[in-house]
């Protein structure tokens, strides 16, 4: 029996809706798709999903998800994690950020944005109370684990009210979210704060946006977390020795994550490992 502890899971988060249309972005249901088998296969357990329409703007359009994820599952070999986001276009309403949680089995993550923020120098990240009530109990009643994003201390805060309430599962799993304009800044300082005020019994994972990345990963690493990486949050692999940039493809950012989980003494988790490590039911194909 593999020793869990001993288990990083990696998510490969692989288009995003705020990161400009283009460099190695996949934005199709296709091209996402074969993004994340790729990424499972370089050894990523979960693959986190947001959509693009035709112009390759974030849409919260629910027959993409539903073409999406069934493409994926149509690879018979694929047992990744399927997470979806409830967050991932401009002014979308309530209804529209989760009718695919509703409405498609197959999805056994969604994020879960604990609270309203200043989404600099753009943007109010809008997520009401009443949303965040209706959505936990979505989740619950759906069987969907919620992927709680953190962007700021206070919403640990938002997050324990509606534990208390009854509408969120516990334990719960935390995605600290480090670098947004008008969210926490990507320091170690930061990450040990948030890390250290999440009741006992929690998952947790983290990553940087940008070039914070690498300093977030290997400092989760380093406090025990989980890990995300993919072009949601960072499009920079790194830069040749003429100090120019290369451009990362999720694939490349994956075997980066999984290297390093390797050198740090760890392995990344398989999916079933991460659906027992977050108490998420075994898929059943």
């Amino acid at each position: 029996m593999s020793n869990l502890n001993q288990k990083v899971i990696i998510t490969a988060a692989l288009t995003g809706a705020i990161t400009p249309s283009g460099y190695n972005i996949p934005e199709t249901p296709e091209q996402i798709a074969e993004a994340a088998y790729e990424c499972w296969k370089l050894g990523a357990a979960v693959v986190h999903l947001h959509m693009r329409d035709e112009k390759g703007i974030g849409t919260m359009d629910a027959a993409r998800f539903r073409k999406t994820v069934d493409l994926l599952r149509a690879h018979k070999d694929c047992d990744v994690v399927i997470n979806c986001t409830s967050s991932g276009a401009v002014s979308p309403t309530d209804e529209e950020r989760m009718a695919h949680m509703r409405t498609i089995d197959e999805i056994e993550m969604g994020s879960y944005d604990a609270g309203t923020f200043n989404w600099m120098p753009n943007l109010v990240f809008m997520n009401s109370p009443q949303f965040l009530e209706k959505l936990g109990e979505v989740y619950i009643e759906r069987g969907i684990k919620p992927e709680i994003e953190i962007f700021d201390a206070g919403m640990l805060g938002i997050t324990e009210y509606y534990v208390k309430k009854g509408k969120l599962p516990t334990p719960c799993h935390y995605q600290f979210v480090l670098g947004v304009l008008g969210g926490m800044p990507a320091t170690v300082e930061n990450l040990l704060y948030l890390k250290n005020h999440i009741p006992a019994g929690s998952t947790w994972s983290a990553f940087g946006v940008g070039p914070a990345h690498l300093p977030i990963l290997y400092a989760t690493l380093a406090l025990g977390g989980h890990i995300r990486v993919g072009l949601e949050d960072n499009v920079v692999y790194g830069y040749d020795k003429n100090g120019e940039k290369i451009m990362a493809t999720n694939q490349m950012l994956v075997a980066r994550a999984v290297e390093a989980v390797r050198t740090f003494g760890k392995e990344p988790a398989t999916p079933a490992e991460a659906r027992e490590i977050l108490g998420i039911k075994p898929l059943v194909r």
